[in-house]
């Protein structure tokens, strides 16, 4: 069984989240010169009556005031002045507490994060551990172990940060995550709710891939159609009608609101902002947050959720190096 702030992925036999200490968010600094975009609110039609999608149900009209977001995910270059500026160490750095892994033999308790690691042949999607693997020293430094580094990827969206990261480092920006429903406005950028992608009704239009996610036979067979098998650089596809790039696919990206199936069916019409604590019946003792976007590991096959209205969730203390982030900030 899980503790109650980290999580251990019984599918993996291994750590998810690598680290429980509780440090005290750094003072906010110099604000990070992150071009952000005006979003002019109003109302809109939110969620999916897709029925592989539950949880998106149902369509609801949500109208907020205008906000500004990021106009992409927080990149590597961007974190790596926030940490310069406060000693931030984050939860994937930082070893677990022996305490809360009570019968975890010690020399398994060490720093590291979530990596997908391509199989060589088809496997079963029933089993998530033939392509994750908790690997020692993996963070936001080193995405894909510590025989990796920075070095070219500036311009890459930050991995491997939790929900308690990335909420350290807007505090300090002088932001704020996102709402789920400020994310999904921005996203539909006046998009009707029918259409299935964000962008519209067609995956490809003109031939043209607008998404970085998985293409060929998952997990096993990425043919690398739209050009990237990994995390892309921020703005490599076209942006929305808004401006904004790369709100499907690529990195997921944490929302504030806390996770709840059942929210849409109680939530207020104006300015949403989220239940008032967590629940996910597959697993009720975790405490856990929206995801939205999808990432370069969805594929039709398996997750289908960077498509439209559809939702993820996360544990606040876990991290792969398909999550990340972007912030929100008030009108004043």
């Amino acid at each position: 069984m899980a503790s109650k702030n980290c999580l251990l992925w019984a599918g993996l036999g291994l750590l998810l989240s690598s680290g429980c200490t509780r440090e005290q968010p750094p003072a906010q600094g110099p604000r990070v010169a992150t071009k952000m975009v005006l979003v002019p609110g109003g109302t809109f039609v939110m969620g999916s009556a897709d029925p592989r999608f539950p949880d998106a149900a149902p369509l609801h009209s949500v109208t907020l005031p205008p906000f500004y977001l990021d106009e992409h995910e927080v990149t590597n270059a961007a974190f790596a002045a926030f940490v310069a500026a406060t000693h931030y160490v984050t939860v994937a750095e930082r070893r677990p507490d022996p305490q809360d892994f009570p019968g975890v033999p010690a020399a398994q308790l060490v720093a590291g994060s979530a990596v997908f690691a391509r199989p060589e042949q088809p496997v079963s999607l029933a089993e998530p551990g033939q392509w994750w693997r908790y690997v020692a020293g993996a963070n936001w430094r080193h995405p894909l172990g510590p025989g990796s580094n920075l070095a070219g990827h500036e311009n890459d969206p930050v991995v491997h940060v939790c929900y308690d990261d990335a909420q350290a480092y807007a505090r300090w920006a002088g932001k704020r995550l996102p709402t789920e429903a400020e994310w999904e406005c921005a996203a539909r950028a006046g998009q009707a709710a029918a259409t299935p992608y964000y962008w519209g009704k067609e995956l490809t239009p003109n031939g043209q891939w607008r998404a970085n996610i998985f293409e060929g036979d998952f997990p096993a067979g990425n043919t690398r159609a739209d050009g990237f098998e990994g995390v892309a650089p921020v703005k490599s596809f076209p942006p929305n009608a808004w401006g904004l790039y790369d709100l499907e696919g690529n990195v997921w990206e944490w929302c504030s609101d806390y996770y709840r199936p059942d929210y849409y069916r109680a939530s207020p019409a104006a300015n949403p902002p989220g239940p008032a604590d967590s629940y996910d019946p597959e697993e009720p003792g975790l405490v856990k947050r929206v995801q939205r976007g999808g990432s370069f590991l969805c594929s039709d096959q398996y997750c289908m959720r960077y498509q439209a209205g559809s939702r993820g969730k996360g544990e606040v203390k876990s991290a792969a190096n398909n999550l990340g982030f972007r912030c929100a900030k008030n009108v004043r």
